[in-house]
């Protein structure tokens, strides 16, 4: 947290000073503790117990089942919706049922339904017209109010339980008083139920009277009209007219069954006769007696004529007497048989002439019958008017005994019954004097934390301008008696070169380089001190460095906290200053920062270093299009830096891709505090594609290089148009601690 004081200077909280603040106050806010959890145990205990009773009612159909059969499924049942679980919840707070409460358990006497009525003192708020006097309304008003802040009606939810809490300071009255109610409000539900029976058997008496008259004029009318009309009836189902249609068409049925039988048979005789087939061949002729003992006598002649034949000669007088016997027997068959046939031929005449009688007698009655059937429309709607009419009488007569059945108290209970009742409490619900006395304690305890912490922020003991922070972290350049040092915090190459400037010596190139950024940051880094020392009257902590160069800690440190986005860093040593940037990038990734290094190097030395794995997809393979953003980015095995390795491409074919490379540092940029891009010994013409971005630090990587050769790359770089460089020239801080850290002077 940062803010400005009173010369427009940043300033953060020095939690240090803050936690020693209130460690010097600690007896005071103990004492305040103290004092606070003796009150709140005090008070507690003076306070008056408040004890709570429940009881719990379930909600259910309870109307008998008076038809003998299965009770009909509740599911639908509009009782039991949530509806009128709220409903019924809300008539338990009625004034009508508080009011039958209060009477039957005289609750206008006790003081702590009405205090209003035994307060000898007036209420200051009275007085002063913010609150309105009690006393102003009715007792019983003063009672109901007072119930009504001490009751708890509510539903109990996913169920059709309602629950009824009540307190009080008597713990009978907080059992008694919750039980009372449930028992008025299921004599009023039964009270209801009953009233609704009454009322619905009065309704039904003279309606029953009313329909009884009806039913009367409708069936007159019906027995009226059947009788003007002819319409009688046989049976149920069928009327006079149609009961003799169906006999006439029976009748005739048969008629023409006989007639078709006589004339199969008369028809069978004449073709037999025609035929000269024998006779007794025919059931109609053999079932004649005449015939019978017809054949009877020709079989005797027969048997007589053969018996004669055997002692009598031909001519014998006896033989023709016996032959002329036969002979006239079969005539008399045959005469027989021809009697036999005019009988069926008059059987089948006598069936013909009944049958036109039948049919004329049958389209009479279908005459009649059609008559009949637009009459009976008359009729079929005076007997629907008669049914309907019966119908809603036998309905009423039902409900209205039913009505009747159930006008007596225990037969229509309410829809409702207990099923937990409050028992006499044991314990008060409040105060609960534990809790409240460490709830008392802990807020004493941290509101008086929070008045020191605040009155330290407000005096300004608590802040400390931010150079001093700065002055902690970085590591600065101590100017000693004998020679100057180097800086352990990086500055800029161009702020050197302009100081070397002002110096105007023979002495070669390199050696003026060198002494120019020597003095550059001699200078500098003194009037770092003189002001930072006239801010902070504090020890400054002064860093010892080596004077053979820069180190990656003041490196890592200057990037984090000019928070550096891109950073390109040049090896001109090979895997030396490679090793060096892998260094680099774990340093960050301990202080927290998010940091990816990218491998652009030739050798894949960090990748090596990195990763166990060296053939796992890297920036070759990005800028060739083989492989996914996301596959190609990496852990590194020892640290919580990323890596995109070199890749397994060919870095000629992805060379030809290299236009990619901007956007995809973009996108790192975003993702990460620090892209560090490693380029290995790369020519100064060739990182111009890598340096379009304006934030971008260029650092030179040459741990074990000698001044001079640091001097003239510095002397190339900037001859190049490159002047904004860091030079990290050590691989470890031997002499100097970690950044962050601090060491007296």
């Amino acid at each position: 947290m940062s803010g400005v004081n009173g010369g427009n200077q940043d300033v953060d909280i020095d939690l240090g000073r803050v936690i020693s603040a209130v460690w010097e106050r600690k007896g005071r806010i103990l004492g305040a503790t103290i004092v606070a959890a003796a009150l709140a145990l005090v008070g507690t205990t003076l306070m008056k117990p408040s004890y709570k009773g429940e009881t719990r009612l379930l909600i259910e159909s309870r109307s008998p089942n008076l038809s003998g059969g299965d009770a009909a499924a509740q599911a639908n049942d509009p009782l039991l919706d949530s509806l009128n679980i709220t409903s019924q919840a809300q008539l338990l707070q009625s004034t009508d049922l508080i009011k039958r409460v209060a009477r039957d358990l005289n609750l206008a006497k006790l003081k702590e339904f009405d205090p209003a009525a035994q307060s000898f003192l007036p209420d200051p708020l009275v007085l002063i017209g913010l609150k309105q006097d009690p006393m102003s309304l009715d007792p019983e008003d003063r009672v109901i109010q007072e119930f009504r802040e001490k009751l708890d009606v509510y539903a109990v939810e996913n169920s059709r339980v309602i629950a009824i809490e009540f307190s009080s300071r008597d713990p009978k009255l907080a059992a008694d008083i919750p039980n009372r109610m449930a028992e008025v409000y299921l004599q009023l539900q039964s009270g209801a139920k009953l009233d609704t029976h009454s009322e619905t058997a009065k309704w039904l008496e003279p309606e029953i009277a009313n329909l009884t008259q009806k039913v009367k004029v409708a069936e007159k009318k019906v027995a009226d009209y059947r009788s003007s009309n002819g319409l009688f009836q046989t049976t149920e189902t069928n009327s006079f007219s149609t009961q003799q249609l169906n006999d006439i068409s029976t009748e005739l049925a048969r008629i023409r069954g006989e007639r078709a039988n006589a004339e199969a048979r008369a028809e069978n005789v004449r073709t037999a006769l025609k035929a000269g087939r024998a006779s007794d061949t025919l059931s109609d002729v053999v079932g004649s007696q005449v015939i019978q003992r017809l054949k009877e006598a020709e079989a005797n002649l027969q048997a007589q004529i053969s018996d004669s034949s055997t002692s009598l000669l031909e001519g014998h007088p006896r033989l023709k007497g016996l032959r002329g016997q036969l002979s006239g027997i079969r005539q008399q068959i045959e005469s027989e048989t021809k009697k036999i046939l005019a009988s069926l031929e008059n059987e089948a005449e006598m069936s013909r002439i009944r049958e036109r009688q039948l049919m004329g007698q049958l389209n009479g009655l279908k005459a009649d019958s059609a008559k009949t059937g637009e009459e009976e429309v008359g009729l079929r709607a005076l007997e629907r008017e008669a049914a309907a009419q019966r119908q809603l009488l036998e309905t009423y007569l039902a409900r209205y005994r039913e009505a009747t059945s159930r006008l007596e108290g225990n037969s229509s209970p309410a829809d409702a019954r207990v099923v937990s009742k409050a028992v006499e409490p044991s314990e008060p619900y409040f105060p609960k004097i534990i809790p409240i006395v460490i709830v008392v304690s802990l807020a004493t305890f941290i509101f008086g934390c929070l008045i020191v912490i605040v009155s330290e922020l407000f005096s300004g003991r608590a802040l400390r301008p931010s150079s001093v922070r700065e002055i902690d972290d970085e590591i600065v350049l101590a100017v000693g008696a004998s020679a100057p040092a180097a800086a352990a915090a990086p500055l800029p190459v161009h702020q050197m070169q302009a100081e070397a400037a002002r110096f105007d010596r023979p002495e070669p190139a390199r050696e003026s380089a060198k002494n120019a950024a020597a003095l550059a940051y001699a200078k500098i880094a003194e009037q770092s001190l003189a002001e930072k020392e006239s801010e902070a009257e504090e020890a400054v902590a002064v860093a010892e460095v080596d004077d053979s160069g820069f180190t990656i800690g003041s490196v890592a440190h200057y990037l984090q906290r000019h928070d550096v986005p891109v950073a390109i860093a040049i090896s001109p040593g090979g895997d030396e200053g490679s090793t060096a940037t892998v260094l680099l990038a774990r340093e960050i990734a301990e202080s927290g920062r998010t940091v990816v290094l990218v491998d652009m190097t030739g050798s894949a030395a960090p990748t090596q270093m990195m990763v166990e794995n060296p053939k796992l997809p890297g920036i070759t393979d990005l800028l060739c299009g083989e492989t996914a953003f996301g596959d190609a980015i990496h852990p590194d095995r020892l640290s919580d830096a990323h890596i995109i390795p070199h890749g397994a491409s060919d870095p000629a074919r992805a060379m030809r891709g290299v236009d990619r490379l901007s956007m995809v540092i973009d996108a790192l940029a975003d993702a990460y505090d620090l892209v560090l891009i490693e380029c290995g010994p790369a020519e100064i013409a060739g990182i111009s594609r890598l340096t379009r971005n304006a934030m971008a630090e260029i650092v030179l990587s040459v741990p074990g290089f000698k001044d001079e050769e640091v001097a003239e790359l510095v002397t190339d770089f900037e001859a190049a148009g490159y002047s904004n460089l860091l030079v990290m020239a050590q691989t470890a801080d031997r002499h100097s601690p970690r950044p962050g850290k601090r060491r007296a002077a």
